[in-house]
């Protein structure tokens, strides 16, 4: 075990190599100062004007930096493993949107290495001696040197980063240093040329400042990423953002708009040392290449060690740190790019997947900070209204650049999305969204528990006893009906014993597992609960109680009818204690032979002494609202003694049908006086598919001789829902 150990914490320490300067801020800082900065920028001023194109450059800027202070308070709230941006949304977020945005952004990652390449092949093909060559052939050069020098390892291409970096500086310092002789009055108003305005060329603009995170992709191989990935991206940040304003303003004083819009390379002629120009657009083109070709392979080996795609492209071929399989795929990628030609589609996507990624970073900062999970706790500390604020400016942007782009980037992640929902991947991590959910609904119980009670509000919040559901499928099966996808059940085992002893055993978390695993397996919308109880009356009356939280108490229990004397008085004392309680009490007689029929008819026998028919009105309702019971007829069925009330009867059954809203027929029953109730159900509901009988609270003396009259009552016709409402008002009328 301590050889383990020691080979472990040596691997780490092999891996954990890179600190804050050669590990993020170099990286990011070749990646931002790109080909925008060399061959855009003279344009955007000349469009926009010095105070637009400042402006511009702030946008820009102030959503980067929004986004990198989210990055920094994310980074420093978990320990970050190799995934950069990847790991810190997988596990904020969960693994499914981490897959969402991770798989679009590695196909980003290695689309712009050839991107990038393509640029610098463009860009040396002005001087004279590459011009014979296909273009093609030397990007594709180029890129196999670069995979090379990956699958050699990151330490050698931070290594070239260092050169590429001096040679970029060195081309600043070339710009910044001449120009001194010919300064000129600055460019202050905008010169729109036609078709464009002022966010058209901030979106011409705005990829220059989306390379932030380039840097927090080799967190795997950083020493401390929580100190590193906030230190480097945001000094990173201020960094070129201070260049790009000082760039803004020196192109402003030598140019006319004319000649910044039309000379893409007016940097050169500024310059003291005109050559060092083309060195920093081949350096800025071939950084941005190196760190997207050192980023990709790492982001798609942290997803392929989740799962999310196949475990092989994690292997490492014999390296103890480098992601070789994945620097093999990601070359191949960029080849089969540069071949394939025209990148003009391609190009806005990347963008777009990138501030997607960006926005989505923004989102978990914002989101854990405002839930507030007790878990999230950064050492870098920002306002959860930033971090949104900057993702309302990624999305913005993202729709400001190209909203077709944008389309496609959103529909390609939510495809990805729901593809590994629906796989389900399992995980052992905890992630942001439970605490989404809580807050939501401590929130939602908090304002329900302060709302004053109406019957207009009734819904259906069933506690079901069941036991194991599996072994009662009529009860769950009614409890679906009741809900109908609004109401809230619960399937409740009671495990009678000793509670010390069962405790024990687990048998209450085994119970539970079990309800849950029904329920998933039948994609139904319930919760599992299991208690361990000394007996089942006092465990019900227990569980009645205390189950559900302010204004999500249940309101109705469901039980089976009871095929035992003992049973069925156990389950009248039942109605009588729950209906104190202020707990209608629903009784389902399963008939075995018949079931519920065609499900085709339900009856409601009303005997107009109580307010059990206006809930059983209600009940039929939504059973026959339900698709398994779709174009029920609903039957409200009254007995008199007398014809000569019939017509009488019948209106007033009517009218309370037309008040209470039910689509239902109304039917009045002459008996004679000395038929029982039981004969006259007996009569008229034995082919009906489903009966809604009420029942009264008996007095404590006579419970044993209601139990079996219920009885008789149930066994008289086929599946019968026995039904007592609690509630002192009309369940209906309360609509108006």
């Amino acid at each position: 075990m301590a050889q383990t150990t020691r080979s472990t914490t040596s691997l780490q320490s092999r891996a954990a190599r890179f600190g804050t300067f050669g590990g993020v801020f170099v990286p990011n800082v070749l990646t931002i100062l790109g080909i925008i900065l060399f061959l855009r920028t003279g344009w955007v001023v000349g469009q926009a004007g010095l105070f637009h194109a400042l402006l511009i450059v702030a946008l820009a800027n102030a959503i980067s930096l929004l986004t990198g202070l989210s990055l920094a308070a994310v980074a420093t709230a978990m320990q970050v493993r190799a995934g950069g941006k990847y790991y810190i949304i997988s596990r904020s977020l969960g693994l499914e949107v981490g897959g969402a945005i991770g798989i679009p952004l590695y196909l980003s990652q290695a689309i712009s290495v050839a991107f990038y390449i393509i640029g610098f092949t463009e860009s040396i093909r002005a001087l004279e001696f590459f011009r014979p060559f296909d273009p093609r052939l030397i990007s594709t050069g180029v890129v196999l040197l670069f995979g090379g020098i990956a699958f050699i390892g990151a330490d050698f291409a931070i290594k070239v980063q260092y050169f590429i970096f001096a040679a970029l500086m060195g081309a600043l310092a070339s710009f910044f240093a001449g120009g001194w002789d010919a300064i000129q009055p600055p460019v202050l108003t905008p010169s729109y040329t036609e078709g464009l305005n002022f966010w058209r060329v901030f979106a011409v603009f705005f990829p220059a400042v989306t390379g932030i995170a380039v840097g927090a992709s080799m967190s795997g191989d950083l020493k401390d990423p929580g100190k590193s990935i906030p230190r480097g991206t945001i000094a990173s940040i201020l960094f070129t953002g201070t260049i790009y304003f000082a760039t803004v303003v020196w192109l402003a004083l030598h140019g006319t708009p004319q000649e910044l819009i039309e000379n893409t390379l007016i940097m050169q002629e500024i310059a003291r040392w005109p050559l060092l120009i083309f060195v920093g657009v081949w350096s800025a083109t071939l950084s941005s290449a190196l760190g997207s070709i050192m980023a990709a392979p790492r982001t798609l080996q942290a997803i392929a060690r989740d799962r999310i795609v196949p475990r092989i492209l994690a292997a490492q071929m014999g390296s103890p740190t480098e992601p070789r399989m994945a620097v093999l795929l990601t070359t191949a990628i960029a080849l089969a790019v540069i071949w394939a030609g025209d990148l003009n589609f391609v190009a806005p996507i990347i963008t777009m997947f990138f501030l997607n990624t960006y926005g989505m970073m923004n989102l978990a900062a914002g989101i854990e900070r405002l839930v507030g999970n007790p878990s999230f706790r950064p050492r870098f500390h920002i306002h959860w209204s930033l971090s949104l604020l900057g993702a309302a400016g990624c999305y913005g942007a993202m729709f400001l650049i190209n909203p077709l782009a944008t389309v496609v980037a959103i529909v390609s992640s939510y495809g990805i999305y729901f593809y590994l929902q629906r796989r389900a991947v399992a995980h052992t991590w905890g992630d942001v969204r439970s605490g989404i959910w809580f807050a939501l609904a401590r929130w939602a119980l908090l304002n329900l528990e302060s709302q004053p009670y109406h019957a207009k509000n009734w819904r259906p919040n069933i506690l079901v006893f069941t036991g194991q559901p599996h072994n009662r499928q009529h009860l769950v099966s009614m409890a679906e009906w009741l809900s109908r996808g609004q109401g809230i059940v619960s399937f409740f085992q009671l495990i009678v014993g000793d509670v010390e002893q069962l405790a024990l055993r687990r048998l209450r978390a085994v119970a539970r597992r079990q309800i849950r695993s029904y329920i998933l397996g039948r994609n139904m919308a319930a919760f599992p609960e299991a208690d361990i109880v000394p007996d089942f009356f006092t465990g019900a009356v227990t569980v009645a109680q205390s189950h559900g939280v302010g204004g999500l108490e249940p309101n109705t229990v469901l039980l089976g009818w009871s095929g035992t004397p003992q049973g069925r008085r156990t389950l009248v004392r039942l109605l009588r204690t729950l209906g104190h309680l202020g707990k209608s009490v629903l009784f389902l007689h399963y008939d075995p032979a018949r079931g519920v029929g065609r499900q085709a008819t339900i009856d409601v026998w009303w005997r107009g002494r109580s307010h059990n028919g206006e809930l059983m009105l209600l009940l039929a309702y939504i059973i026959a609202r339900h698709p398994s019971w779709d174009g029920a007829r609903i039957r409200l069925r009254r007995v008199i003694s007398r014809a000569e009330g019939r017509e009488m009867t019948e209106a007033h059954l009517r009218s309370l049908l037309a008040e209470v809203r039910v689509d239902a027929e109304p039917h009045v029953i002459v008996a004679p006086e000395d038929e029982p109730f039981i004969e006259t159900v007996r009569r008229y509901s034995t082919d009906t598919d489903l009966t809604l009988l009420g029942m009264a609270r008996p007095a404590p003396e006579q419970v044993e001789g209601y139990a079996e009259r219920l009885d008789g009552l149930v066994r008289s016709v086929g599946t019968v829902l026995l039904v007592h409402s609690a509630h002192e008002e009309a369940l209906l009328n309360a609509g108006e």
